[in-house]
């Protein structure tokens, strides 16, 4: 009998035992890493990608959790990162080689809008057609730490143009209501803004595109280099997830459409949520993603942007894109 109920102890306290690696197991797997991305925006529509997180987990199934910080524009989104409130800056390319110039160390992990959307939208009676047609003109944008501003200055200096040639008004995101309102001669927006505008009544009007001066990338992940050195595991269980995260929002726009519902502040009428997601989904490709996947750079396209940038004196420093633009850490 003693050996007997001496196994049961032993069967019992191994029984035990595993139990206990078990929840220690278990404690291990729901670890997660934090990871806070500073956006350009509130939470909007078009990043419905990062806002379905609570709904589709593809941050969670990659070990991260996931938390984003809001701002207004580009260059609010890397100085948030700076000050530490985020790992991630979702941020614009100038704002990128602005940042740069100043001396910041930072590298560039993923492209996340291939394709240029900015432009400037005016009424047709304002006779506005080409960027030279600026001159002397009342131009809305949406901050000015924003690509808005930015991508106005290239199409200003590309033809000699400065923004003392303007006058240069802050409308915040909502920019159409100043132009509709004829409180301002043109506005500088996106396309998913522009959009958004004619819904709204925005009739009739001319648009300069950006990408038909300049096609650099809308949006990148940036991050300083020490997190890029410090936190590459990390970081490449974030691209990763949000590539599983972006290819979802391209295969299924409509259930994305309905998600912005409930999780974005602008998302309440779905078949907006559905033709701005559609737009955002058409400008994560090009044909550079379509032969390398979603998030790969055109280096050379990079480095004609910083040239261009310091041909125009926005930025003062050769910024050379092969050291500043990191591809190890993008999904293949």
């Amino acid at each position: 009998m003693k050996t007997r109920f001496s196994g049961l102890l032993r069967s019992l306290s191994m029984v035990a035992l595993a139990g206990v690696i078990g929840l220690a197991g278990a404690g291990r797997a729901l670890a997660e890493d934090k990871v806070t991305v500073a956006g350009w925006s509130q939470p909007i529509s078009e990043i419905t990608s990062l806002l379905a997180e609570p709904d589709k987990g593809f941050f969670k199934a990659k070990g991260i959790a996931l938390d984003y910080v809001p701002g207004t524009g580009g260059g609010a989104a890397i100085q948030n990162m700076l000050t530490g409130q985020a790992d991630v800056a979702f941020t614009d390319p100038a704002s990128f080689f602005l940042a740069l110039d100043k001396g910041q160390k930072l590298v560039a992990i993923y492209n996340i809008y291939p394709q240029n959307v900015f432009n400037v939208v005016s009424p047709k009676e304002r006779n506005i057609t080409k960027p030279a047609d600026l001159k002397g003109k009342k131009i809305g944008v949406y901050s000015l730490s924003s690509g808005t501003y930015q991508n106005l200055q290239v199409l200003l200096h590309q033809v000699g143009l400065t923004e003392k040639d303007v006058t240069i008004e802050v409308a915040g995101l909502l920019n159409f209501a100043p132009v509709i309102q004829g409180q301002v001669d043109a506005t500088a927006a996106t396309d998913t803004g522009l959009y958004v505008g004619q819904q709204k009544g925005l009739k009739d009007v001319n648009v300069i595109e950006v990408k038909d001066t300049l096609n650099l990338p809308s949006d990148i992940f940036v991050v300083t280099e020490d997190t890029y050195r410090t936190k590459k595991d990390v970081l490449k269980r974030f691209l990763a997830a949000y590539r599983d995260s972006a290819a979802w929002m391209i295969a299924q726009p409509e259930e994305a459409a309905r998600i912005a519902v409930t999780r974005a502040i602008n998302g309440r009428d779905e078949a907006t949520n559905l033709a701005i997601i559609k737009l955002r989904n058409a400008s994560s490709q090009s044909e550079t993603t379509k032969a390398k996947g979603l998030g790969a750079f055109d280096p050379e396209l990079m480095q004609k942007g910083a040239d261009t940038f310091k041909q125009l004196g926005l930025i003062t420093k050769d910024l050379d894109m092969s050291k500043l633009v990191v591809t190890d850490l993008i999904p293949q």
